[in-house]
């Protein structure tokens, strides 16, 4: 399997602390069957995402597991006017293995209708925007239909495995699960963090995944399609979106 999204790298956000933890953190995706981790630390205003930094613990990193895991980089990118403008300075630091696939995390209190365009200003710098864990944004969860029109307008989306299996809660699983069936999600990965609450592990989602869609949906979501974005390829595996999507009854909030 392949883990677009996890924070692995130590010291650089709020996942692992030591290089100890990082060896540990891999020697789990090793035992769960996961062969290639894109290491992806937060860039938003509480950390500062220092790519010459990032390449240089990811390299020490890689040596210290040899060849048993293949280790990339990218970022958990906040939509943010300041990141936006790094983003236009140099684009490929910031997405998968430095290809275009790139990871864009929306805040929890308000998404303004100027987003579409931002989305679509990614879209002209010839990237290709994968929106992850919109079933963990309690906006979005709310707002099915602005997902529905992204990935119709080109973006993507990616699905917590700990969302799938319950952790993030009974309304994370349960829209997780319902877009899955809408045809509006293209990857699982691990977002983990740590090995207790958030390890790095995608073969218990995977398992319920295969059960309930089969091994074409399994493997597109965790193996062909992460692989494709791993190396800058148009996914092989797009499903089919449904004309008409089951909404969530709304409810008010006076931020949106």
């Amino acid at each position: 399997m392949v883990d677009l999204h996890c924070h692995i790298l130590p010291g650089l956000d709020d996942g692992p602390d030591n290089m100890e933890l990082s060896l540990a953190m891999a020697e789990s995706a090793i035992a769960d069957g996961i062969t290639h981790v894109v290491a992806t630390p937060h860039s938003n205003s509480e950390y500062v995402f220092d790519y010459s930094r990032v390449r240089k613990v990811r390299e020490e990193l890689q040596a210290k597991i040899d060849g048993r895991l293949i280790l990339a980089s990218g970022c958990d990118f906040h939509l943010s006017p300041e990141n936006l403008d790094a983003l236009r300075a140099e684009a490929s630091r910031f997405c998968i293995n430095q290809r275009d696939y790139l990871l864009v995390e929306f805040n929890e209190y308000s998404i303004p209708p100027a987003m579409d365009q931002t989305l679509h200003e990614i879209q002209l710098m010839r990237l290709r925007p994968v929106i992850t864990h919109p079933e963990r944004n309690a906006i979005l969860r709310l707002q099915s239909e602005r997902l529905l029109k992204w990935v119709r307008l080109g973006c993507f989306i990616q699905v917590t495995a700990g969302s799938l299996t319950g952790v993030f809660g009974t309304g994370a699983q349960k829209d997780a699960w319902r877009w899955m069936a809408d045809g509006l999600v293209h990857f699982v990965a691990s977002d983990a963090h740590n090995m207790r609450g958030r390890p790095l592990k995608l073969q218990p989602a995977f398992e319920l995944v295969l059960k309930q869609f089969g091994e074409e949906v399994a493997s597109a979501l965790f193996v062909d399609n992460p692989m494709a974005a791993f190396e800058g390829r148009d996914l092989p595996h797009v499903p089919e979106v449904r004309n008409e999507i089951a909404l969530p009854r709304r409810k008010r909030f006076f931020f949106f």
